[in-house]
């Protein structure tokens, strides 16, 4: 597989919906956890939530990455005003050299 980074950027306030649909987003993040490398919401510097989130997702193709996201309640709930999708160089992960 050749992982792909996929990043979200949450529509402006929108923490609402963030928040109304995050129990069945981590219900979703459960049930497709072994394509998950790492996942997590970004946030601001004070720690409070800044609006979107990073995927590295290992699957085959950028088509599987996009399915993958579009799978989400966050994007299916319209929470997100942009989705980059780009390929990724797994060089370390764990503290383990891949290249």
């Amino acid at each position: 597989c050749m992982p792909y980074l996929i990043e979200t950027f949450d529509k402006p306030n929108h923490q609402h919906v963030r928040q109304a649909n995050r129990p069945t987003h981590l219900d979703f993040l459960e049930a497709n956890k072994q394509l998950l490398l790492a996942c997590g919401a970004k946030l601001n510097d004070d720690g409070s939530d800044g609006g979107g989130g990073v995927y590295i997702v290992d699957v085959e193709t950028r088509e599987a990455a996009q399915a993958f996201i579009e799978a989400d309640p966050f994007y299916t709930a319209e929470l997100f005003a942009e989705v980059k999708i780009v390929r990724w160089r797994k060089a370390y992960l764990d503290g383990v050299r891949h290249i």
